[in-house]
């Protein structure tokens, strides 16, 4: 199946951490798109800026939620939102 994935990071360098979760879930990185650095409308963990990216993701549904429970469990991660593809 595929997934949109979109992630708010502070920092940049988490970036490479997370594509090496998706590639040792078995999951392939179809599309990347960086969107850029916006400010927030509202703070979140005390920050006000973050750099937005978007994925198209590749994997099994058993996968996906091991792989949100990782996210989840990432603090340089501000938000995700992992979704469908249909």
């Amino acid at each position: 199946m595929t997934y949109d994935l979109t992630l708010l990071l502070n920092e940049e360098s988490e970036l490479e951490t997370i594509k090496k979760l998706v590639e040792t879930l078995s999951g392939k990185i179809l599309e990347e798109e960086k969107w850029g650095k916006k400010t927030l409308a509202y703070p979140i963990k005390k920050t006000r800026t973050a750099e937005f990216y978007h994925w198209k993701l590749e994997m099994t549904a058993k996968n996906v939620t091991e792989l949100r429970k990782k996210l989840n469990f990432n603090e340089k991660l501000l938000r995700y939102l992992l979704l469908v593809q249909e």
